[in-house]
């Protein structure tokens, strides 16, 4: 009896965790990990808590693109992901992207250095009766491209740090994946406040080490660098 209660609650655990496997670009939804890299939490769904480590970047699972294509895209468009099955946690949604170098590929760069900037970023709505995340219950997420970046090969980061947890060091739980884009288009502005994964956040920065619940906070800072907007 004891062993079926902890499959069961195992189950529960696993069934509210969530990826994020598929992009949508272009008006139309691809295939599961078709344009998005294959991360290690395919399986069992479950998060990142540890900010300091490699798997903070794209969390992947396996070195190299997991054979994900790269998908052409407009500068100034909307992009985004399927959360599979949904966003099942309240927390805080952004979205990061990172500019491939001269002489690599989309497909071939593993999104290392102080390359990523932030191109969205939403909390919560706070009222004295508590804390509302736009994002909870979710089944897809967007964000647009910045219309002013240089047209080129881009990795795409999504992010949900789920924050029911976050009242102490290592609780809150971030489920990422990356896509891999061509940007066409667009302009010759980059962001200067470019920062790297790990790297962009500690285990106790406010947004990430919070009681979400009690006492109701009365303001929230998401973790990363400010905002880039053309």
């Amino acid at each position: 009896m004891k062993v079926f209660a902890a499959l069961l609650a195992l189950a529960a655990a696993v069934e509210a965790h969530y990826t994020f496997p598929a992009l949508i670009a272009n008006g139309q939804t691809t295939g599961p990990w078709e344009y998005v890299r294959k991360t290690a939490n395919y399986q069992h769904n479950g998060p990142v808590t540890d900010v300091n480590s490699q798997a903070v970047r794209c969390y992947p699972l396996a070195p190299g693109n997991q054979g994900a294509k790269t998908m052409t895209v407009a500068a100034g468009s909307t992009v985004g992901f399927t959360a599979q099955s949904s966003v099942s946690h309240p927390g805080t949604l952004q979205f990061y992207m990172a500019k491939v170098p001269a002489g690599q590929t989309a497909a071939s760069w593993d999104g290392s250095g102080a390359a990523w900037f932030k191109i969205f970023s939403q909390g919560p709505n706070i009222s004295p009766s508590g804390l509302t995340w736009p994002s909870e219950g979710a089944r897809q997420v967007t964000a647009r491209i910045p219309s002013c970046i240089p047209a080129g090969d881009y990795l795409l980061r999504v992010e949900h740090i789920a924050l029911h947890s976050a009242s102490s060091p290592g609780g809150a739980q971030l489920y990422i994946s990356c896509a891999q884009l061509t940007v066409t288009g667009g302009g010759n502005r980059m962001p200067n406040d470019l920062v790297s994964f790990p790297g962009a956040y500690r285990p106790t920065d406010p947004g990430l080490m919070i009681n979400i619940y009690y006492p109701i906070p009365t303001s929230y800072t998401a973790p990363g660098p400010a905002l880039f907007n053309c």
